[in-house]
This record gives structure tokens, C-alpha cells and sequence, in this order.
């Protein structure tokens, strides 16, 4: 399974989430996206983003003051 990083650390909301949007669409479905990030609204951004999107939410996490979302892209239908 394709796993990509991208890193979005220093970046402020919303451009954590539209950079991970614009990722999300080049992959294949079922591939995952591990998202850097140190603004404190992106956990909360990204529970929305695939609440609306379809893409699942696999985990969320964060140490030292950096975020890490794992994503899995939704399937072809998205």
C-alpha cells in the first residue's frame, strides 16, 4: 500500500488541508497520506475534511508539538 508524506509543517489553516486535497486526488484509492503539521487546528480540520470528503481518518497523533494524520484515500467514487 502507497504511503505518502507531506510535510506542512509551519503552514496555518486552511492550507494543511487543501495541500493534503490536492495530494489526496493524484493518489490511488486505498493509498495513505501522512500528513506533518504543527498548526493546533489541524487534528480538528482534518476530522472535518474527511467527514466531508469520504477519506477515512486513521490516526492522529502528536509529539514535540507536531502533528501527525494519517489519511487513507476514499475509493474511486469520491
Amino acid at each position: 500500500m502507497e504511503c505518502v508524506e507531506l510535510d506542512a509543517r509551519g503552514l496555518s489553516c486552511p492550507l494543511p488541508v487543501l495541500k493534503a486535497r490536492k495530494r489526496l486526488r493524484d493518489m490511488a484509492p486505498g493509498s495513505r497520506l501522512l500528513v506533518l503539521a504543527t498548526d493546533p487546528k489541524a487534528p480538528r480540520d482534518f476530522v472535518h475534511f474527511c467527514e466531508t470528503a469520504g477519506h477515512r481518518l486513521v490516526r492522529s497523533e502528536e509529539e514535540a508539538g507536531i502533528y501527525r494524520i494519517l489519511l487513507e484515500r476514499a475509493g474511486a467514487g469520491r
